[in-house]
């Protein structure tokens, strides 16, 4: 056999080069994206990238980043980094109850008895500080029970006048420019209201009966009586799975039918449902827990709102009352309070909003940015503190962006790679970037990004903000490479054809991509 001979020199001239050959093999991070791109059902949408180097502020990959694109809820990143900004992690809700009148020696209240919202988004079961996955108790309307329990202690017995809640801290419009009629059915359409229960949902719980051919057992919590249930589903034989089961409830109905079947074995379901006025169905709720503790109650059972036409003309507020007719409405200034309560630090709610992806307490925080920090708490007021806080504090040029809410619902918002990324570089400098970073999901760990990047790099290493509608699909957030290195990054695709799980695993293989470079 002939062997060659090296010189020492020629070895360390061979082992010094070696790096360089392996970097030259290794085709660069655009090679690698454009052909994850170039995949022919891929390539049929539309994507926006933009990677830099969050140390070196050095773009390592760019694509369509200044074209505008429907971010789906994306659109939280600059809601909730707004908040942060301009109300600071520690500001608290209050809500309570209060009256028009005196409550006298022998229990017997003369005036209202008003619920008040200040729009917190938690009076519900939900388990705060969330911790990896949404938790929620049995007792989803512990807070209405408790002022309940609370103003029975102060002696209440009689309500000569009428029960109302009041959800007009922010104004009456529970849904969003650009949102889809579908929707608005289910949970994450949920109208939007300062007098927020049990996050505007019914849960509709499906079982089937013990017999073949007879109606499945339907249940709704946590107030029964709110919708009239037309239930038209039958128990089928065991094995005839999977069940097929369709719910219709028309735009302003207070009635829900249910068809299809279900299968004798089948283990169950459940759905949560949108309510159709969240201060009506507080109203209701509130009286029926007064009346179960022995109060007895004269009047009627009412809402009161703040409507968009009034707020044309100062500090006038209009009063909706089902059964007819209105009165005016009552200054917070003239009401005495009679219990109350008071929530978490809102830290703890802009965790909710992105790691779940929340879009009524989005909502609630564009309209909360309105009233605390611009002229009124409505969805115009909101954006507006929004726009100045991103044009004039981030520098984002403001033909980057347009939003119509703040959860990214609306299909009419458009927004570019460029402006989230500048979004995100500014978060990652202010006193405030840790707690806004902890609030993005962590990839493989929880919230939107628990099932994804599982045994890959990625894990653990990638935090950032899911969005997805109809051919619509985004992530955007930071990631730290194999070397160490911090990036930042955003990531829109529209208008593609891509089954869900095509178009994440196309998102994902972008990310490890830039990871590995």
């Amino acid at each position: 056999m002939l062997r060659r001979r090296f010189s020492p020199l020629l070895l360390l001239v061979l082992l010094w080069m070696a790096p360089f050959a392996n970097a030259a093999s290794k085709p660069s991070l655009e090679t690698r994206i454009n052909q994850i791109l170039a995949e022919p059902d891929v390539a049929r949408g539309f994507w926006g990238i933009e990677i830099i180097s969050l140390d070196k502020g050095k773009v390592l990959y760019a694509r369509n980043e200044h074209k505008l694109f429907t971010p789906a809820s994306n659109t939280k990143l600059f809601t909730t980094a707004t908040a942060l900004a301009l109300i600071g992690p520690d500001y608290r809700f209050r809500t309570t109850v209060e009256t028009t009148g005196n409550l006298d020696k022998y229990g017997r209240l003369t005036g209202d008895l008003i619920l008040a919202g200040h729009g917190d988004p938690n009076l519900s079961g939900r388990v705060l500080p969330y911790n990896l996955h949404t938790e929620r108790d049995s007792q989803p309307i512990k807070v209405l029970s408790d002022l309940a329990d609370e103003v029975v202690r102060k002696g209440l017995k009689f309500v000569d006048g009428d029960v109302v809640a009041d959800d007009s801290y922010y104004a009456f419009e529970r849904y969003g420019e650009g949102w889809s009629q579908d929707d608005l059915v289910w949970g994450d359409g949920a109208p939007v209201s300062a007098l927020t229960i049990n996050d505007n949902v019914v849960v509709v719980s499906i079982l089937p009966a013990d017999h073949i051919g007879d109606r499945a057992f339907v249940s709704v919590t946590p107030f029964a009586d709110y919708y009239r249930i037309d239930n038209r589903i039958i128990t089928t034989p065991p094995g005839t799975g999977p069940r097929k089961i369709y719910i219709n409830r028309e735009p302003g109905a207070r009635s829900i039918t249910l068809w299809g079947n279900m299968p004798v074995d089948d283990a169950g379901a459940k759905e949560a449902l949108a309510i159709e006025d969240p201060a009506d169905y507080a109203a209701d709720l509130f009286r029926q827990l007064l009346e179960q503790r022995g109060v007895v109650i004269y009047g009627r059972t009412r809402s009161h709102h703040t409507e968009l036409a009034s707020l044309s003309t100062v500090t006038v507020t209009s009063v909706a009352s089902r059964g007819g007719g209105s009165s005016s409405a009552t200054s917070p200034d003239q009401r005495v309070v009679l219990a109350s309560y008071q929530s978490q630090p809102i830290a703890e709610d802009l965790t909710v909003i992105n790691k779940v992806s929340q879009n009524l307490h989005a909502e609630l925080l564009l309209r909360l940015l309105g009233r605390e920090k611009g002229n009124a708490g409505t969805i115009e007021g909101g954006k507006e503190v929004v726009r100045t806080f991103l044009t004039q504090q981030v520098g984002i040029s403001p033909d980057e962006f347009v939003f119509y809410d703040g959860s990214g619902l609306s299909r009419e918002n458009l927004v570019t790679p460029h402006a989230i990324v500048q979004l995100l570089q500014y978060a990652a400098n202010q006193p405030w970037a840790l707690l806004y970073e902890g609030t993005l999901p962590v990839a493989g760990v929880d919230g939107s990004l628990a099932d994804r990047f599982k045994g890959t790099p990625g894990m653990g290493k990638v935090q950032g903000k899911t969005g997805s509608l109809n051919h619509v699909n985004a992530l955007s957030g930071y990631a730290t490479t194999a070397k160490g290195e911090k990036i930042v990054f955003s990531i829109l695709t529209n208008n593609h054809h891509l089954s869900d799980s095509q178009a994440l695993s196309t998102i994902d293989q972008i990310v490890l991509a830039a990871m590995q470079q």
